[in-house]
């Protein structure tokens, strides 16, 4: 089935798209959800295989793409405004008998880097808000109330930050004269704190913006809740594909295929653990993780971090959820 003519361009390329509609193996009357559904790059190739598909994103600006979905595949596109977390939640009300399959894109988007107004980047000068949804914290109130102890634990946790403390107690020290309220300042401020660029690569920014929008909108939190979301919702031979973007992300992901996939290493002699008696709810639909290959990374940046992990439902029952 050929795909309608987008109303109009995406700003947004999604990553991997091949190998994600392969892992997904879309066919007519599939019901699938696309949880970061962003420009819906992803929804458009599963739309045009014939799948419906429940779009889910809590950024209210994807609205207008959502909008242009609808009137080109009428009937199969639905737009939920949440976040992973109540992906099982959004499917239930769906009114669907089966879901065959669920895709995750996790990490913040091209279209939210490129707008200097959210806040997520320290290339553009903007309010320091960085929230994916217009709720909760914002990366100011962070910045601004947090104290030291808890700020430097998530740039270490988040952003890997080695100098955690040394940003943490420049960031008090500034904060005490003004308040943070715009990116390019607090970028400046982490910066003169490491003791500038001295030609590194990459802005000394970089780890700090990224542990606070983690931060602000517990993307991992999220992303643990989605993923046994997913296992909870998904038909027995539904179909799972997450794509991640750095190694805190893959790391999660790859420890939830290889426990629910019965793959999670034992202990040892010397410390016996309980036999474990669930069986695996997924099996895996490749080994390890797929990236982008040349032709990709030529034209799309983004492709270069990126990582494919996919399983497929068994008919067991769902784990138990995190505590």
């Amino acid at each position: 089935m050929t795909a309608p003519a987008p109303s109009a361009p995406s700003p947004h390329a999604p990553v991997l798209l091949a190998e994600v509609v392969e892992a997904l193996a879309p066919r007519a009357g599939d019901v699938m959800i696309d949880a970061t559904f962003g420009a819906g790059g992803y929804t458009r190739a599963l739309l045009a295989a014939g799948a419906t598909v429940i779009a889910l994103d809590r950024d209210p600006s994807v609205q207008p793409h959502a909008d242009a979905v609808a009137r080109d595949f009428p009937g199969r596109f639905t737009l939920v405004r949440t976040p992973f977390s109540g992906l099982a939640e959004a499917f239930a009300d769906s009114g669907h008998a089966r879901l065959d399959g669920v895709v995750f894109d996790i990490g913040v988007s091209s279209m939210q880097l490129d707008v200097a107004e959210r806040g997520f980047s320290f290339m553009r000068d903007g309010p320091l808000d960085m929230r994916m949804s217009s709720d909760g914290e914002s990366a100011a109130d962070i910045v601004n109330g947090w104290d030291h102890g808890p700020l430097a634990h998530i740039l270490k946790q988040y952003g890997d930050e080695r100098q955690s403390g040394r940003i943490a107690t420049a960031i008090l020290r500034r904060r005490v004269e003004q308040p943070f309220t715009r990116t390019l300042d607090l970028a400046a401020v982490v910066e003169k704190a490491l003791g500038g660029r001295r030609g590194a690569p990459t802005h000394p920014a970089t780890r700090t913006f990224q542990a606070l929008r983690i931060a602000v909108n517990d993307e991992l939190g999220e992303l643990t809740a989605g993923l046994e979301a997913a296992e909870r919702a998904l038909a027995p031979g539904g179909r799972l594909a997450v794509v991640t973007f750095h190694s805190l992300e893959d790391r999660i992901v790859k420890a939830f295929l290889t426990e629910r996939t019965g793959n999670a290493p034992g202990g040892s002699r010397h410390a016996p653990v309980a036999i474990e008696t669930r069986k695996p709810s997924f099996t895996l639909a490749f080994k390890g993780a797929r990236e982008a290959g040349d032709a990709e990374l030529a034209t799309n940046p983004r492709s270069r971090s990126a990582k494919l992990r996919a399983a497929v439902r068994t008919a067991a029952p769902a784990w138990k959820a995190a505590a």
